[in-house]
């Protein structure tokens, strides 16, 4: 028997995907009727991954920056994605700065300074929302 995993988002729309039908293995029992897919399901295998890795590194930034070979910005900018996915608002220390800006931009300025598409005073200034066109 194969495994296969639950999807938890609709490849279609995007919207939650719900189980209609359980089955057990051992006793044969099964139950139909609609249940929901717990809130780490809605999570892409990537992100998954993610939250697997922070955890066995047990939230220590420093150690998921090693293992997974990326910087500081883009951990944060991923951790901030699995927040958002999961249902949560983002929280920053400069949420008034950032509010003007959306989490896809905040990403996309973190990955082009990841990248170095430009500087640590360019992404600073543009998350401030002085400029806010990234470069790529």
């Amino acid at each position: 028997m194969v495994d296969r995993r639950v999807l938890g988002a609709c490849p279609v729309c995007g919207s939650p995907m719900r189980v209609t039908g359980l089955h057990c293995q051992s006793c044969q029992t099964s139950l139909s009727g609609s249940f929901e897919l717990c809130k780490f399901c809605r999570l892409t295998e990537e992100q998954q991954w993610f939250v697997e890795v922070f955890i066995a590194a047990r939230g220590n930034i420093k150690e998921v920056e090693r293992i997974l070979g990326i910087s500081y910005p883009t951990v944060r900018s991923r951790l901030d994605g699995i927040v958002e996915r999961l249902g949560y608002t983002v929280q920053g220390a400069n949420d008034k700065e950032e509010s003007q800006l959306g989490p896809e931009q905040r990403r996309q300025i973190l990955e082009a300074l990841d990248r170095g598409d430009i500087g640590a005073e360019e992404a600073i200034r543009q998350l401030r929302g002085q400029d806010n066109a990234t470069k790529r």
